[in-house]
This record gives structure tokens, sequence and C-alpha cells, in this order.
């Protein structure tokens, strides 16, 4: 039995879980969230407690049981306390401005470079760190590797883009005589 689909899910006040044949809602006080009802697997409402439960043991269907209930509690878990990722910009000459929808960043190149965030994700800005916020937390990650692709971190002296918890491996410069 899957460790991670086994557990249920506590479902807080304030948030409610339709379950229809091919998508999930959660609706909760952050928003609404719909997510994907895979075919191997059954979500009942008990109470406080939402359970997956696999149709049957077939390869597939153990493999659906704990995607769905990971799936699922991730949509509880944003809509009533949305995810947030931090970027730090490092580099002499780099600078990032605005916020909401639209961040402006200089990042070394000849041109300026603008990232407009899709819709359900924020972006705010307070000198060189970005904060992306959203209740979808495959977006907020997705939208977070789209920017620090923009100027990846370099391993000599650390410039560029970077998620606030990752550790740059440095390398030695050049060796001299």
């Amino acid at each position: 039995m899957s460790r991670i689909g086994k557990l249920p899910i506590q479902i807080p006040s304030g948030v409610t879980i339709t379950v229809g044949d091919d998508a999930i809602t959660v609706v909760g006080p952050k928003g609404q969230l719909v997510v994907p009802h895979l075919s191997d697997v059954t979500v009942t409402i008990e109470g406080e407690n939402a359970i997956v439960t696999r149709k049957d043991d077939e390869r597939i269907a153990k493999a659906q049981h704990g995607l769905q209930r990971s799936l699922l509690n991730n949509a509880v878990e944003g809509v009533t306390k949305a995810f947030e990722k931090k970027l730090e910009v490092n580099g002499v000459g780099f600078r990032v401005s605005g916020g909401g929808q639209e961040i402006d960043m200089s990042l070394g190149f000849s041109h300026p470079v603008k990232y407009r965030a899709p819709e359900g994700v924020q972006l705010a800005v307070n000198k060189m760190e970005i904060t992306v916020n959203g209740i979808d937390k495959q977006l907020v990650g997705q939208v977070a590797a789209e920017i620090r692709s923009l100027k990846k971190p370099e391993p000599y002296k650390g410039k560029g883009i970077k998620y606030a918890d990752e550790v740059i491996l440095r390398k030695a410069g050049k060796a001299g005589k």
C-alpha cells in the first residue's frame, strides 16, 4: 500500500471539496482549484477527512494512489495558505523592479528583460529578492523555474538568479603560475 496514498487529508474549516467523475474541485478562502480525478482511484469525503483509495492492485493504480493524494493535498493547502518561492538576484549591475504580474530585470544583457507571470501568480520585488506567490503549487514552481532560467547562477562568482535556499558550488578560477 502506498505510504503517502493511505494517509487521510485533513479538510480545514472553510474548505469544500466536490468530487466529480473527471475532476475534483477544491474551494477555499484564497480561491478555487480543479484537480484531475485519476481513473484508477476513488476519493471519498468522510467528515473532516478526504480518503483516497485505489480500485485494485494493478501497477497503474498503485502509481496513481499516491499521486492523487498528493495533488489533492496540495490543492487543499494552496486554497488555505498559498505557496511561495523566493529567488535571489546576485551580480554587479543586476537590477530588478516592478511587481504584481510583471517585473523588469537588468541581467547584464544588452537589453532589459521583462517577465509577465500567468494568471493566478503574483510577483513581489524587495531589493534583489523576487517572491513568487500563488495557490497552485505546480504553477508557482514553474514560474520560479522560468525566472531562474533567464540567468542561471554561474559557479565562479555566483552571479545570476538562484533560489533563496539553493547552494551554489563554487569552483576555483584559473590557477596562476
